[in-house]
């Protein structure tokens, strides 16, 4: 029963999170006007994805000190799954650029530092498919995970920060937190955050299983 607590707490935070994002008033401000109800979405999308990255990140610290498989498949799904939350963020953020900046992509350093981040570790999934001996797959892997996650941070935190940008809360421009995101909006904003994070979680979870279930039936016939 408290495997399905966070489940449980996904289903009622997403439902809550679509029906609110769409129904629930927001603040009308100029250029954002109804484009703000994105904020529930493409926001909380990153949150995700950092959250899942810093896990499959973790993982590979794991395997490395351990080298128990266990480690290594979860880095690599939670790696997966953060990814597509990168796609997904990605894409909303272009949505919202197109009604407010005029353009799906305005080369905004914000966006191609995202877009940057996400090749690290679409190459982290080409470097694990080079490799036909697992462990030292999984160990070359597990640093190059490492690395990109350390590399993902200054690029969407730092770097946007010291050039002019027109993304919020970067290159002088104020972040949602200190003109918009006002007590109608936190209590859409917190839950979206929570709900989307723990579908990852569960969904890498099943992923998880999967992969087990793969690699076992694989070393069965290879017995057998």
């Amino acid at each position: 029963m408290k495997d399905n607590a966070y489940k449980f707490i996904a289903v009622v935070s997403l439902v809550y999170t679509v029906w609110a994002g769409f129904m629930s008033d927001v603040p009308h401000l100029p250029v954002l006007n109804e484009t703000i109800r994105n904020l529930y979405f493409h926001v909380p999308m990153w949150f995700g994805m950092i959250i899942l990255l810093f896990v499959s990140m973790w993982h590979s610290i794991k395997y490395l000190a351990t080298s128990n498989t266990y480690h290594d498949i979860r880095a690599e799904m939670f790696a997966r799954t953060g990814i597509v939350y990168g796609i997904l963020g990605l894409l909303t953020g272009m949505v919202w650029a197109k009604f407010t900046w005029g353009e799906w992509w305005s080369n905004d350093p914000k966006q191609n530092a995202s877009a940057i981040g996400l090749l690290l570790y679409f190459a982290y999934l080409i470097l694990r498919n080079s490799f036909n001996e697992f462990s030292q797959k999984a160990r070359i892997s597990s640093v190059y995970n490492i690395l990109a996650f350390m590399a993902l941070i200054p690029l969407l935190f730092i770097l946007p920060r010291l050039v002019d940008s027109l993304h919020p809360g970067n290159g002088g421009n104020p972040g949602f937190g200190n003109y918009d995101l006002d007590g109608r909006m936190r209590v859409v904003f917190y839950p979206a955050i929570l709900g989307w994070t723990l579908l990852g979680v569960w969904i890498t979870s099943l992923k998880v299983k999967f992969k087990i279930v793969e690699e076992n039936l694989a070393e069965k016939q290879m017995i057998g």
